[in-house]
């Protein structure tokens, strides 16, 4: 089998961890001897042992004579440090690894390449740069979050000639299989974050009932807390209310202060320090475009549509959909009404 086909499997396990990874990076490992899998392992939670320990440990007793004969693969560069668990470079070359295939070099300032060069200072044959692309993925986030800010993704859906919504109503521009798909995302995120206006408008739930895992925590932008408590408290999970007048918690809601909800830097980094590590942003318009025009976000998903609402109803109040610059990454077909495409911030990642 080829390096490529061990690192995908790599990036399979890798996906494992999720959210459990926290500020962690997600990485997975296989222990390869003679083109058969005898070990596999992924970062399973933050704190906890990384990839290459999970894999090396994963090895039958029957198979443990043949780690010395293998070659590791692993999503990311082992570390050389000692931080909540110990150094992977140690551990490969106390067992007497000989080859080792990585994806990504660890973008910690502490790692940086260190790692690499460790094991070929000990004449480990080191082989980097398989499947770059799909294992720099599994670490966006965790590049962000060595920033101290969480990784911000732009969601909205819109029709073809630009349009997201109706001033003061509800519409519907994609059906359920895009809902679905939505709901999928937001099992995805730390946190879930809309403006007074959509809420108001809207009554949005903001969980993942489609689909399976808990539900992100509900974030509201109300600068002057002019949401009623009552539309609040409708669903009994975690909320977060980003306001400019008061810092208090109450049952499931938590109040947090902010000099300007138009700061954010300033919000960002402080829904970072409340354990909010992931955004999903779903409104309103007026937040997206904020957050376009701040420069801090990092991908964004658009829904769209081929209708053309502007001239079936040109009387209508129409909220026009954000205006948004970057790379198209992928685009993905719903259905055959709906394209979902998926723009990253050449800036940022």
């Amino acid at each position: 089998m080829s390096h490529e086909f061990y690192m995908q499997r790599c990036v399979e396990l890798a996906k494992k961890g999720g959210l459990a990874t926290r500020t962690n990076p997600m990485v997975g490992a296989v222990l390869v001897h003679n083109d058969r899998i005898i070990g596999e392992g992924w970062h399973t939670h933050y704190g906890g042992p990384h990839a290459e320990v999970n894999a090396i440990g994963s090895v039958k007793e029957s198979d443990r004579k043949y780690i010395s004969d293998s070659t590791l693969y692993v999503s990311l560069e082992p570390c050389c440090v000692e931080g909540k668990t110990p150094a992977c470079t140690h551990l490969i070359l106390k067992e007497g690894i000989p080859k080792v295939v990585v994806g990504s070099v660890d973008p910690d300032s502490r790692m940086q390449g260190k790692g690499i060069l460790q094991l070929r200072e000990k004449s480990v044959d080191v082989t980097q740069g398989i499947l770059q692309g799909e294992c720099d993925d599994l670490i966006k986030k965790f590049k962000v979050n060595l920033k101290g800010l969480p990784y911000i993704c732009l969601k909205w859906a819109t029709s073809f000639d630009q349009v997201m919504g109706v001033q003061g109503k509800q519409i519907a521009i994609t059906g359920e299989k895009a809902r679905w798909y939505t709901h999928k995302w937001r099992s995805q995120f730390d946190g879930i974050l809309v403006g007074k206006k959509t809420l108001l408008t809207d009554h949005p739930l903001l969980d993942n009932r489609l689909f399976p895992g808990p539900s992100p925590v509900r974030i509201i932008m109300d600068s002057k807390l002019e949401i009623p408590e009552d539309l609040l408290k409708v669903v009994e999970t975690k909320a977060i209310v980003v306001n400019c007048l008061m810092e208090k918690k109450q049952d499931h809601i938590d109040y947090i202060k902010v000099s300007s909800t138009n700061d954010w830097n300033e919000v960002l980094h402080v829904l970072f320090q409340r354990g909010i590590y992931s955004i999903l942003v779903e409104g309103g318009a007026e937040i997206l475009q904020s957050l376009i025009h701040s420069g801090l976000w990092h991908e964004a998903r658009v829904l769209r549509t081929p209708q053309k609402l502007k001239s079936s109803h040109p009387e209508t109040s129409w909220i026009e959909a954000p205006e948004i610059k970057g790379r198209l990454k992928s685009q993905l077909i719903i259905d055959n009404q709906t394209t979902a495409f998926v723009i990253d911030n050449e800036a940022k990642i």
